[in-house]
């Protein structure tokens, strides 16, 4: 955690350092890893897109569930398996795990439509703005500075998978729900800047699947988006009980 600390207090610093000049000057990353990165962002604008048609999709005709949850993993697994230069068929497949991805999360988006559609809109964008602020952090912070995070975040995956085991063996409360919930958050916001910099990394190594990473940072995305919308149709649930409370 002190290592989180330590991340958040220099991103504070440094932002009053940083200016327009800064913001452009990305002469640590070579041009062909800028190229490829912003084919990744595309790649991930495009993935976005799909999602959100999964989503439709779901609402129109109810299909997300179990099924399209497996399809979507299996998708995946297809993607990683097809050879890097098989690219048309690897975007294909990829686009399809995100329909199905948003078919999955399809019911928690038509339950915040049903309470509030402006909850679903502030959840997209405060992802997309933490997105946008802890990727573009990584892209400008220097080579290899939060990779160290790695680590950290492994085990605080390992602990959530723990967690969740075992509340469903045994009976989870609300109390470990909501840390689940916010730490869970705050494990997903730390790999958007981590799995950026590998990506990075990886590409100066001349590992240029822009498939394959978009593919990650998709994931780490929707895990954000997922978190923050649970938590703010919890609160908006809390708040409607009290004005209840008070009413009666």
């Amino acid at each position: 955690m002190d290592a989180f600390a330590s991340f958040f207090d220099s991103q504070t610093g440094c932002r009053n350092r940083w200016s327009y000049d800064s913001l452009k000057n990305l002469g640590h990353i070579s041009p062909h890893v800028q190229a490829h990165l912003k084919r990744v962002y595309l790649t991930l604008c495009c993935t976005l897109v799909a999602a959100a048609v999964g989503s439709y999709l779901h609402i129109l005709w109810n299909i997300g569930g179990m099924l399209t949850t497996l399809a979507s993993i299996g998708c995946i697994f297809w993607v990683l398996a097809i050879p890097p230069y098989e690219e048309q068929k690897r975007v294909g497949i990829l686009m399809a795990s995100s329909v199905f991805q948003g078919a999955s999360i399809g019911p928690l988006i038509d339950l915040a439509i049903q309470i509030d559609q402006s909850i679903l809109v502030s959840a997209f964008v405060g992802t997309a703005l933490a997105f946008a602020c802890f990727s573009g952090a990584a892209v400008l912070a220097k080579r290899r500075e939060y990779l160290y995070l790695g680590g950290l975040l492994s085990s605080g995956v390992s602990m959530l998978l723990w967690l969740h085991f075992a509340s469903s063996i045994f009976g989870g409360s609300a109390a470990i729900f909501k840390f689940e919930l916010y730490f869970g958050l705050l494990v997903f916001v730390g790999y958007m800047v981590v799995d950026t910099q590998d990506i990075i990394e990886k590409a100066h190594m001349g590992d240029m699947d822009y498939v394959k990473h978009a593919l990650t940072l998709f994931t780490d995305f929707v895990a954000v988006f997922v978190r923050i919308l649970i938590i703010m149709l919890k609160n908006s649930s809390d708040k409607n009980e009290k004005k209840k409370k008070r009413r009666d």
